[in-house]
């Protein structure tokens, strides 16, 4: 198999963001491959502006990034006990694209959060958005990341054995899910 495309989708916009570095991270570990982080920073889903306007540029680039990617990593915050807005939006106005890039894609899902779960609730919801798009989403090791804001080393690697290790195998799998 040629170099895989690792697509990394991070539901948090902010600079910084402990879900992009996990995303890196994530990325590091997956090992040889074209890394691309995606751009969430779209506008809302306003179902009067599509039909004005169609979907927008953004939206079809992104569609046409997961489309081509041979897996994708998403990593999300958890908000108020479910994943993102932004996460939520950006799922909603790829369903609205014409390509469906979704379906039989290997996913791995993450979350790094503040708190003592590190995200494990919006993870659950977030995983049960994807069920309509039918991609094949890896079941573990679960990777939620709590008291992310702690958790990473000067050079944005993960400084726990643990979540390092279970970050390696789910890698490892998300790899062997594409013959890579």
């Amino acid at each position: 198999m040629a170099t895989p495309k690792l697509l990394g989708i991070s539901g948090s916009l902010r600079k910084g963001s402990h879900n992009a570095q996990l995303l890196a991270e994530a990325a590091r570990l997956f090992g040889d491959s074209h890394y691309t982080q995606a751009d969430l920073n779209l506008p809302l889903y306003d179902g009067d502006d599509e039909e004005a306007n169609g979907v927008p540029a953004a939206v079809e680039t992104l569609a046409q990034q997961i489309a081509d990617a041979d897996a994708v990593v998403i990593s999300t915050p958890e908000y108020n006990k479910g994943p993102s807005g932004v996460l939520k939006n950006a799922l909603d106005w790829v369903s609205r694209s014409a390509i469906k890039p979704w379906g039989d894609k290997p996913v791995a899902v993450m979350s790094a959060a503040a708190g003592r779960a590190g995200g494990e609730r919006a993870q659950s919801v977030l995983r049960g958005f994807m069920v309509p798009f039918r991609p094949r989403i890896l079941q573990g090791p679960e990777i939620h990341l709590a008291s992310c804001y702690a958790e990473f080393d000067d050079n944005g690697h993960l400084k726990s054995e643990i979540y390092t290790k279970d970050l390696t195998e789910l890698m490892a799998a998300l790899r062997a899910e594409i013959g890579a």
